[in-house]
């Protein structure tokens, strides 16, 4: 009787062992890799690389920092293929001291976000000074346009929990992209070609630039309009883009490769 017990009493401590070493070794998982955890998830603020969808849509986007010798032949590019929406990201100090290129991008019916205000990562601001960068951007581009943005790719494609959180607030939403072009590099025109075409997607947002360090972007971009609409794609702005469905739940980095 007394063995019976002990088998009995054996059977559920090694049963409770068992549990508490699963339980320790979970919570040890989540320690060590608590820096790891996506600051995607559910109702939480995110950035938007693509949209889902069954569409051949995609965006091009043109990022503008400085410079300008860039801006003007790309637009030329634009009108001569009848691309008729894009999406360029202005920096307000870039745009104040460019008004006669961003009233062109305007005027061509092009949709305008903003680009920020200093070219930092605003993820080593604190939260005054992140909001302080996108009002300050906010101000000049609508006071330039005449309508305020409200989409918004920060400098770098740098950001954290606390800038998508400051951003949402603001009534902004935060664009990144699924195809880097690598014009930034000028990595070669067909290179920059390839890139966006072999791997775009319905519901892609490629980056591009047009600021005078990207010298080979006018040069490959009637290609890759070319291209892509020979493979059946329309092009549309980010915004059409995100009002066609629910944005994808694409992981969301605590910091995207620098540009």
């Amino acid at each position: 009787m007394n063995s019976f017990f002990y088998v009995l009493s054996w059977r559920k401590i090694k049963r409770f062992l068992l549990v508490t070493a699963a339980a320790l070794f979970a919570i040890g998982i989540v320690y060590i890799e608590r820096d790891q955890i996506t600051v995607f998830s559910e109702g939480a603020p995110s950035a938007i690389y693509s949209v889902p969808t069954d569409k051949k849509l995609i965006a091009l986007t043109f990022d503008i920092s400085w410079g300008e010798k860039r801006p003007d032949p790309i637009l030329n590019v634009l009108k001569e293929k009848k691309v008729q929406k894009a999406t360029f990201f202005l920096s307000s100090p870039w745009s104040k001291t460019h008004p006669d290129i961003v009233k062109n991008i305007k005027d061509s019916g092009f949709e305008i976000g903003s680009h920020g205000h200093k070219h930092v990562n605003y993820s080593t601001l604190s939260d005054d000074e992140i909001s302080k960068q996108i009002s300050t951007a906010h101000s000049v581009l609508t006071d330039l346009t005449g309508k305020e943005p409200n989409l918004i790719r920060m400098p770098n494609g740098d950001f954290d929990k606390r800038v998508l959180r400051i951003a949402e607030s603001m009534n902004y939403k935060v664009i990144q992209w699924d195809t880097d072009s690598l014009d930034w590099k000028n990595i070669g025109v067909q290179n920059i070609v390839d890139r966006v075409t072999k791997k775009a997607h319905p519901g892609d947002i490629v980056l591009l630039h047009a600021s005078d360090s990207c010298k080979q972007t006018h040069e490959a971009l009637p290609l890759i309009i070319d291209e892509l609409r020979k493979q059946g794609y329309e092009f549309v702005t980010v915004s059409d883009l995100i009002n066609q469905t629910e944005t994808k739940g694409t992981e969301v980095r605590d910091q995207a490769s620098i540009q």
